[in-house]
């Protein structure tokens, strides 16, 4: 008998172990990364950053990019996030033990997965060329199919997130709406959806924050551009291929600007994850 307590003993200490390594491994590389673009990036983090547009030289900023990203962002964000909320929530309460519910999911995980520089290449073969057969040749990159791409990239995760999201919800709220003799549709909305809201947010918050560093779908859609531009049809800047523009330059002032653009999108990416774990936690503890 204690010969078996004495090898379980060993092999409990051997998980320890060699769990803590990874986590200090992990965090060691983690704050080395983020290290190395603060100090990289923190000498060009200045107004001009923010004030002036791109340009080859020492007076070039980020701002058209910056606005840029915003509005692919948002755009692909108003087309993803209301679709990937319903096939979650459809998936949850109407599809959860059928054989057509679990295809679904399946196919979202392999949408999940895909490299996005794939669904790029597919959005500029149904959005790009057609678009371009249309303006009499000119190739047609606009900010719109951007957003698309990008919506393609955040589809999956609002609906996977939206899907355990209501499936978290205790059982015992939906016996209790049915038996006051609520419609589903009602219960569904009002009362499952609402239990679920912070989840979901979460989720759409994490699309977000994926979206925004995302460089190979706007090669093949957004383009890029040198000058503000707003309209959504129009070739549209964005922060990673204006950062991944500068960093192919021999400039060393390009270089600084790049590494400045890496810090911009690692702080937008570090408030939405802390925003995320903040809604996270709220809804633990209302659950608890």
């Amino acid at each position: 008998m204690s010969a078996i307590y004495t090898r379980r003993h060993i092999k409990n200490i051997a998980a320890k172990v060699l769990a803590t390594a990874a986590i200090i491994i992990g965090l060691v590389f983690l704050v080395w990364i983020l290290w190395i673009t603060l100090v990289n990036g923190i000498s060009a983090f200045n107004w001009r950053l923010f004030t002036k547009i791109t340009a080859y030289g020492p007076d070039g900023g980020l701002s058209n990019a910056i606005v840029g990203s915003l509005i692919m962002d948002l755009i692909a964000i108003a087309i993803c996030a209301p679709i990937g909320v319903l096939a979650g929530t459809y998936l949850a309460e109407c599809a959860s033990s059928s054989k057509f519910g679990a295809t679904v999911r399946f196919l979202n995980d392999i949408l999940l997965s895909a490299p996005s520089i794939v669904l790029g290449l597919f959005v500029y073969v149904i959005v790009v060329i057609p678009s371009t057969s249309l303006s009499g040749g000119a190739v047609s990159f606009s900010g719109f199919a951007g957003s698309v791409a990008l919506a393609l990239i955040g589809l999956p995760v609002i609906v996977r997130t939206t899907d355990e999201m209501m499936q978290l919800v205790p059982t015992t709220l939906r016996e209790a709406a049915l038996s006051l003799g609520i419609p589903q549709w009602k219960m569904t909305l009002q009362v499952l959806m609402r239990a679920a809201m912070s989840g979901i947010i979460t989720g759409i918050l994490l699309a977000l924050a994926r979206l925004a560093g995302e460089t190979a779908p706007l090669l093949f859609t957004a383009f890029g551009n040198n000058y503000m531009s707003v309209h959504p049809l129009d070739k549209m800047a964005s922060l990673p291929v204006a950062i991944y523009q500068y960093t192919n330059d021999p400039n060393p002032t390009l270089h600084a600007i790049a590494w400045a653009g890496a810090l911009l999108i690692t702080l937008f990416v570090l408030a939405l994850s802390l925003l995320t774990r903040l809604l996270f936690s709220r809804k633990k503890v209302s659950y608890d």
